[in-house]
């Protein structure tokens, strides 16, 4: 059986957000991809997402990589079942939860998002890609056809999911797992010190950084990070193998 990889895409994604990086990962991998966009929690989504790998047999490999929101996902789903996955990558994602100042901002996302859609999505991408990133159409055109497929309602519902998501810091802090944790030098959405202190809390961490990358690695930097997961993915190995 294939190493099992699921994916688990970020707020203002469908699942084309991962679309060049699975290219590099057929035929190697069981790639499967969570669906973010109906629920009205990190919670809910994590269940969602277990579901599409909940029958695994004993002794297949299961590999969780969320982006961004999805990281926060892969955290809840990590909390619930941590002994059915071998190894973790969380891109462009953090362990902290909204505080009193962080709280605010998103309801300020929320208000641009509820008065003026478009307005606001033309203002997420360049804010979200490096910016050496804007000149490549491709992206950017891909970006907003994305984002407007998403519509305002998910991404409010989503963030509100994000603004009420659960502190599981003393669970990372614990983990056995191999855990990967990619970040965006040029990342503005999640900063790079959020990665930092990530790897920094759990001990079986491996931080790599991407210096030609914003917020949108899966998009900029999809060749290498597909290599980093494929790495990650066959080198898991089931629990009763484990020395």
């Amino acid at each position: 059986m294939k190493p099992v990889l699921l994916l688990i895409p970020g707020m203002f994604n469908t699942a084309a957000i991962w679309d060049a990086v699975r290219a590099d990962l057929a035929p190697a991998l069981d790639v499967r991809i969570a669906d973010v966009l109906t629920q009205d929690s990190i919670a809910a989504m994590a269940d969602d997402a277990w579901a599409l790998v909940a029958d695994l047999p004993a002794g297949a490999t299961l590999t969780v990589c969320g982006f961004s929101m999805g990281g926060y996902v892969a955290i809840e789903l990590l909390a619930q079942h941590r002994d059915r996955v071998q190894a973790v990558a969380l891109v462009d994602s953090a362990a902290a939860i909204e505080t009193a100042e962080t709280l605010p901002l998103r309801e300020k996302t929320i208000g641009a998002l509820e008065r003026n859609f478009a307005r606001t999505v033309e203002g997420i991408i360049p804010f979200s890609l490096h910016p050496n990133s804007l000149a490549n159409t491709a992206w950017v055109e891909g970006m907003r056809r994305m984002m407007h497929e998403v519509g305002a309602a998910t991404a409010i519902r989503q963030t509100r999911a994000v603004m009420a998501r659960t502190d599981h810091r003393t669970m990372l802090a614990s983990l056995t797992q191999t855990v990967l944790v990619v970040c965006g030098r040029e990342d503005k959405v999640t900063p790079p010190p959020l990665s930092q202190e990530l790897a920094d809390l759990i001990p079986q961490a491996q931080l790599v950084w991407f210096d030609e990358a914003g917020h949108q690695t899966p998009i900029e930097q999809a060749p290498a990070l597909a290599q980093l997961l494929l790495r990650l993915a066959l080198s898991a190995r089931p629990k009763q193998e484990l020395p």
